[in-house]
């Protein structure tokens, strides 16, 4: 299990989560959420989750406050995970004036052969057909690397279409292990292989070289 993986929870199981996080059926439209057949996403664990817990989020829509609300599924809870959400099946969901930056970044996926995926606003929209995106909502992509040079051709097709992108383009390049980083970061920092990134895992944020994300000393510039 993974960051951003999606999950849907049977609403036996909704329900049972919700009576161990007293106020959070409360909220609009979470008491619901599992029998619309919503998905729920993988976070990161924080204090307070036990070990043998399935850790989840969802955000409410910016019209119900934009609330991030993170709970947790017990290790035995009928919540079965969903695959991944690719950026083609979401181009429907998004707003027409970003229609040719999407054809782009669908054109890039294929020249460096990583199928990006959406997260963040974009994917709520497409998966809930609630209203997510707003005029200052960025494009949150995951993309699956496992060697620099691909890296570092990615990055660099990043860089020049953000340059004259309607939306800003935002996030991870997720690594081998599961953990990611965010590729505007890793593209600021220096062109050397003791350079330091934030990486984001299940268990936290932690702080690796750039030669240590790929256990290689080339770089990515």
């Amino acid at each position: 299990m993974r960051r951003h993986d999606l999950l849907r929870a049977d609403p036996a199981a909704w329900d049972a989560m919700l009576r161990c996080h007293p106020g959070l059926g409360d909220l609009p439209l979470v008491a619901d959420w599992a029998r619309l057949g919503r998905p729920v996403i993988v976070r990161r664990r924080i204090a307070g989750d036990s070990l043998d817990s399935v850790p989840a989020a969802l955000p409410l829509p910016p019209s119900h406050g934009k609330l991030r609300l993170a709970f947790s599924f017990s290790s035995d809870a009928a919540v079965i995970a969903l695959p991944p959400v690719p950026l083609r099946d979401a181009v429907p969901a998004a707003p027409v004036k970003w229609q040719p930056v999407l054809a782009a970044l669908l054109e890039l996926g294929e020249a460096v052969e990583i199928t990006p995926r959406v997260f963040g606003a974009l994917l709520w929209q497409h998966t809930t057909g609630l209203l997510y995106l707003t005029d200052r909502s960025d494009l949150d992509l995951l993309w699956s690397i496992s060697d620099e040079r691909s890296a570092a051709s990615l990055v660099e097709g990043l860089l020049q279409l953000d340059a004259s992108s309607p939306v800003r383009l935002d996030g991870e390049l997720e690594l081998a292990d599961g953990a990611g980083v965010n590729w505007r970061e890793l593209a600021q920092t220096v062109a050397s292989t003791t350079a330091e990134v934030l990486v984001k895992t299940m268990a936290g944020v932690e702080v690796r070289t750039r030669a240590g994300l790929f256990g290689t000393p080339e770089s990515v510039s």
